[in-house]
């Protein structure tokens, strides 16, 4: 256990330039809290002690900000950055090496049973106020960018932006992107307007040119 937590310690050290000492990180990141408290939590969930599991797991989410259900699964070394408002249902599985800011939920749709939340593979970054939403995969090394919402399934390698979510990037040459530097769908889409535009006046002149002939 100790060793865990010297582990998760140099992870928010590592990601967070902000982080000025081990006694800092400890006593108040309300991330690492979050974490500490969702292993407790969980060996109790798995101890069919559901109450005490459930109790646990709402004091931290009042102490935090972050809401993490007893049975979510999580690997090593998660990061959640500044956290407040983060909520990971229950059915959710989190690989190792995982980033994600405030405001993330992982959570269902309403319309699944059983398997209900999503699967995060290993490195991936979530930005802030995403919506990752359904039983399916997010893959290694994935990229999603803030306030996307993610209704399907993100090949590993790829990068995911908009609402509803769409891929940009995959297994293109790998960058430390983060959740600023990334394409603006919005500008994306207005070029591709911009562009149809222009083809339809084309049209519109060459239907002209050929109506004056006719003449």
């Amino acid at each position: 256990m100790f060793n865990r937590l010297k582990e998760d310690i140099a992870t928010v050290r590592e990601r967070d330039p902000a982080a000025r000492s081990t006694l800092e990180i400890l006593l108040l990141y309300p991330g690492l809290k979050a974490i500490r408290m969702h292993r407790r939590a969980h060996w109790y969930y798995n101890h069919r002690l559901f109450l005490l599991a459930r109790a646990v797991s709402q004091r931290a989410a009042r102490r935090t900000g972050i809401e993490i259900h007893p049975a979510a699964r999580i690997g090593r070394r998660l990061f959640i950055d500044h956290g407040t408002g983060v909520v990971i249902g229950e059915t959710t599985e989190i690989g190792d090496d995982v980033t994600i800011y405030q405001g993330v939920t992982l959570g269902g749709t309403g319309k699944d049973h059983g398997k209900r939340h999503p699967t995060i593979g290993n490195n991936v970054m979530i930005g802030a106020g995403a919506k990752v939403l359904g039983p399916f995969t997010v893959g290694d090394n994935a990229r999603i960018a803030a306030g996307a919402v993610v209704l399907a399934p993100v090949p590993d390698n790829s990068t995911a932006v908009g609402v509803p979510a769409h891929i940009v990037k995959r297994n293109g040459i790998r960058c430390d992107l983060d959740q600023v530097h990334m394409p603006d769908p919005v500008a994306q889409e207005f070029h591709r307007m911009q562009e149809e535009i222009l083809s339809l006046k084309k049209e519109m002149a060459a239907l002209k040119g050929a109506k004056e002939e006719t003449k």
